[in-house]
């Protein structure tokens, strides 16, 4: 494990578990999030390797997360089925910091403010490994997707 000097709580979380991690970090324009196609360049892996991280909710205080490549989009219809709703849709990212404990652009599926519900597109199953948000703006994190979904305690699903 790399040695570090700032650290999140998806960083901690996956220190805490002995996840083996590597931290990737890339340049930020003034702080302000950067899509998740950008990121991958910036960073310097193929678009197929990382992920974003998507909160929906249905209805009040019922939240769902869902981790998709950052090249293809959530299927709202798969996602709601997936998780036993009629119907799901993304929250409005003004109640995002409120509910998860991150900004857009630094949402990890790792350490919110609570544990909601986790799915991870079954796309990475397959895959050595994932990047994901670190749970700061500038910062990813590459792991394996079993370890992802250990860490987040999520499930892999057919939702994009």
């Amino acid at each position: 494990m790399a040695k570090k000097t700032v650290k999140t709580n998806a960083v901690r979380i996956i220190e805490q578990q002995n996840i083996p991690y590597e931290l990737l970090g890339y340049k930020t324009e003034g702080g302000q999030p950067a899509d998740g196609l950008s990121v991958s360049e910036k960073i310097g892996y193929s678009a197929e390797y990382v992920y974003k991280t998507l909160v929906v909710s249905a209805g009040t205080e019922r939240y769902y997360v869902f981790v998709v490549p950052v090249a293809k989009e959530l299927d709202l219809k798969k996602a709601a089925k997936t998780v036993g709703e009629k119907k799901v849709e993304m929250i409005s990212v003004k109640d995002l910091l409120g509910v998860t404990g991150y900004m857009r652009g630094g949402c990890s599926p790792i350490g919110m403010k609570k544990w909601f519900p986790t799915f991870i597109d079954k796309s990475a199953e397959t895959l050595e490994f994932m990047i994901v948000s670190a749970g700061k703006i500038g910062m990813q994190l590459k792991l394996a997707p079993q370890h992802l979904a250990e860490a987040s305690r999520a499930a892999f699903a057919d939702i994009v």
